[in-house]
């Protein structure tokens, strides 16, 4: 006879997804190793799949389990919204993880901003930030991700979405160079120093100099590094610039990294920048916190000026 499946066997399932570990998931569940150990073979057995397979030292989830982990977590949210009360939990209490599906370019900006104030707030919550490599809306409706945060194309009817804010590139030079120095930058600065072309594609061309050849000029790109941080970071050798968002600018200076911001003489094209979420999870106080704590911490920057 198959072994029944029950919410307390979800929640040992969603655990070992999330830790790979039967250890860290018996902590967490406030369980002994032992117990959780037999609570995976009736899992195996219930589920008709090892679910957990070994691989060197450690355990790897099997494709199945892949694919299951997103429904099991809507079920286990959607059990626990039904005995939520009215004014909602304390965030302080909670033991879960928040998974939330991030650009390249906010990254390295929201993900370290974002995890400080839940844990201050929730030492109990972990947030697991996934790379963004399709905007596909399933991850959302499955559960996979509970947050997706990027610019993204008009979203189907049960996508619920939000504006964060709109980015616009400044470009970065180090502070303590002629660059950083200087008032403003020109279109002659521009086309006489060299230049770090930031992108995920590895692309040296962009909209700069599309600009630049309408007028005739055009600038040396010197490097391509696939990220804005890498980029930024190289633009504090003296005579390199980087064009970077607003916000990614706005957060290292605000970490104290000695880097000028200096407007663009030219109008580039801006990026609207969506934070999106299913429509089930709307009125969950739980989704509903996790929205307001990041747009908390993103909005300083996203006002900063350029």
């Amino acid at each position: 006879m198959p072994e029944e499946l029950d919410l307390n066997l979800l929640r040992v399932f969603h655990a070992l997804m999330d830790t790979g570990s039967v250890v860290e998931a018996a902590g967490r569940l406030h369980l002994s190793a032992p117990a959780t150990s037999r609570a995976l073979s009736r899992l195996r057995r219930a589920l008709n799949d090892p679910i957990l397979v070994r691989a060197g030292r450690g355990l790897v989830p099997t494709p199945f389990a892949q694919h299951a982990a997103g429904r099991v977590k809507a079920l286990l949210d959607a059990a626990d919204g039904l005995r939520a009360d009215p004014a909602g939990s304390d965030p302080a209490t909670w033991q879960r993880t928040f998974a939330i599906r991030l650009n390249d370019a906010l990254t390295p900006v929201l993900a370290p901003r974002l995890t400080r104030r839940i844990a201050d707030e929730a030492p109990g919550v972990r947030l697991r930030f996934v790379h963004q490599d399709s905007k596909e809306p399933e991850p959302l409706r499955d559960g996979s991700i509970d947050l997706d945060v990027g610019v993204a194309d008009p979203p189907p009817p049960d996508i619920l979405t939000s504006a964060l804010f709109t980015a616009h590139f400044v470009a970065v030079v180090a502070a303590d160079s002629d660059l950083g120095r200087a008032p403003h930058l020109t279109v002659d600065d521009l086309c006489r120093h060299p230049h770090i072309s930031a992108s995920r594609r590895g692309l040296a061309r962009g909209p700069l100099d599309d600009a630049l050849e309408r007028i005739g000029r055009s600038r040396q790109v010197a490097a391509v590094v696939p990220s804005y941080s890498v980029g930024a970071l190289m633009a504090l050798e003296h005579g390199l610039i980087c064009l970077v968002p607003h916000v990614t600018a706005a957060h290292l200076a605000e970490r104290g990294v000695p880097l000028r911001r200096h407007e663009v003489p030219f109008d580039l094209p801006a990026a609207n920048v969506e934070l999106r979420w299913h429509r089930r999870v709307d009125h969950d106080p739980a989704s509903r916190w996790l929205r307001e704590r990041l747009r908390a911490a993103i909005q300083p920057l996203a006002q900063a000026p350029g």
